[in-house]
């Protein structure tokens, strides 16, 4: 039940980095914070489809 998802910069709004999620154990929208190259910053980064 992995699902594949795209993670957009908080900043920016580019899409940096896609990652996999466990729909069952995680129901609610992922935010990591990650390094953005656009912004050359660690940004919050939120879940996108």
């Amino acid at each position: 039940m992995r699902e594949l998802i795209t993670l957009e910069c908080g900043k920016c709004r580019k899409r940096n980095y896609s990652t996999r999620r466990n729909k069952k154990l995680h129901t609610d929208r992922l935010e990591i914070k990650k390094f953005c190259r656009s912004c050359r910053a660690h940004t919050p980064h939120k879940e996108t489809k």
